[in-house]
């Protein structure tokens, strides 16, 4: 058995460095309903469908209590809609800005192809949303083989449908000789639920939060500490190997196709990790 496919997320993994977009939408759409967010209120559930992002804030017990405040009744399902309605055309406008595919994405989904590796994805943006996003990556050369978005299945991160649904349309199995590679802690439950191996990205993602810029001026105490803790997040969350960024995946795969190839599975890799910790 030989590692059969990929799936990547987008935001913060393929595009975006510092994963800024969807954080700046969110922002402006509370801001227009009047109850300010903060980036770290933003960033808390990342990954998940948009809409039930939105959810998530709105039951911030912080920002739960200044909407009944300015609105005097608590965050309703129409308040939800109203808000997800609003966040939808910005995040497709705002996608402009920030589609920029981060260093190392291409060429590497390129060597993984042209050695008989599938390349998916899986993300928390709409169908419209993604479809923009796709023909912005063709033309910086990235291409997936294939892509699911939530509203295709019947729910998204960190349930495993879409992985699923990868691996169909893939025509790949079995799940354990996969790999899903993400920046936030629901993708990393995203691949685990759905039996593959997983790999979480700390620099260029949403755990760390800053643009490549940002990232290059900052000095180097600072990028350690972001860096550490954004892995503690990811491993915490289950991640079997961390990776700065897609292209410096190179020595992760190489080891999970090595476990693959012996036979090892995921579940199993992880009991025995824990077990020997606990010895």
């Amino acid at each position: 058995m030989k590692l059969q496919a990929v799936i990547l997320d987008w935001a913060g993994t393929v595009v975006d460095f510092g994963s800024r977009g969807p954080v700046a939408t969110l922002q402006k759409v509370f801001e227009d309903a009047g109850v300010s967010i903060s980036v770290t209120e933003a960033r808390q559930s990342m990954g998940i469908a948009k809409k039930s992002h939105i959810a998530s804030i709105l039951e911030i017990p912080r920002v739960k209590a200044e909407w009944t405040r300015l609105h005097r009744v608590p965050p309703s399902p129409s308040a939800l809609s109203e808000l997800y309605a609003a966040f939808v055309p910005q995040q497709i406008e705002c996608l402009k800005q920030h589609a920029d595919l981060i260093p190392g994405v291409a060429e590497m989904a390129r060597s993984l192809q042209s050695r008989g590796v599938k390349i998916g994805s899986t993300t928390g943006y709409t169908r419209p949303m993604l479809d923009y996003l796709l023909d912005r990556a063709r033309r910086q050369s990235f291409e997936p083989d294939a892509s699911v978005c939530p509203d295709e299945v019947s729910a998204g991160r960190p349930a495993p449908w879409m992985c699923y649904l990868n691996a169909v349309l893939l025509r790949v199995d079995p799940l354990w000789a996969m790999v899903k590679i993400g920046d936030t802690p629901s993708d990393i439950e995203e691949g685990l639920n759905a039996g593959m191996w997983t790999i979480g990205i700390t620099r260029t993602g949403n755990e760390t939060g800053l643009t490549e810029a940002e990232w290059d001026a900052a000095p180097e105490a600072e990028r350690s500490a972001i860096l550490t803790a954004a892995e503690t997040r990811l491993r915490e969350a289950g991640a079997h190997y961390i990776a700065p960024s897609v292209a410096e995946c190179d020595q992760a795969i190489a080891e999970i196709e090595e476990l693959i190839e012996s036979g090892e599975r995921p579940d199993t890799l992880k009991k025995t990790l824990a077990a020997d910790e606990r010895g």
